[in-house]
């Protein structure tokens, strides 16, 4: 069974850093792309940031570009989502998630539907 655990979540000012840190278990990390999804209350869960499973690749939603950086950790079965200049808007809870396929592959998922496993997320609170 995959387990995905979420860490390093919390409140910060206006322009402060976090990151963010998912300890995967149950199976083959370094075969599967990892994702990071955000989802404030009364929207829909969004895409943040995914990475390939070899790390070789990364894609970032447009409010993410320039200030997070998804890196992997293969070795530690860890992804992580490092956020710089937060904004009152990143307020959120963030999950990682896995595919349940799509073992080595050259496609990097980022639609929620691609993805089967998911965190309990960690709620990241921006005040202004």
């Amino acid at each position: 069974q995959v387990q995905l655990v979420e860490s390093g979540g919390g409140l910060v000012q206006a322009g402060y850093s976090l990151r963010l840190s998912c300890v995967a278990s149950g199976r083959d990390f370094s075969a599967y792309a990892m994702g990071w999804f955000r989802q404030a209350p009364g929207k829909e869960r969004e895409f943040v940031a995914g990475i390939k499973w070899n790390g070789a690749t990364t894609l970032y939603a447009d409010s993410a570009k320039d200030r997070f950086t998804i890196s992997r950790d293969n070795a530690k079965n860890t992804v992580y989502l490092q956020m710089n200049g937060l904004k009152p808007e990143d307020t959120a809870v963030y999950y990682c998630a896995a595919p349940s396929g799509l073992r080595y592959s050259a496609y990097l998922p980022y639609r929620p539907v691609e993805f089967t496993y998911w965190g309990r997320g960690t709620q990241v609170t921006v005040s202004s």
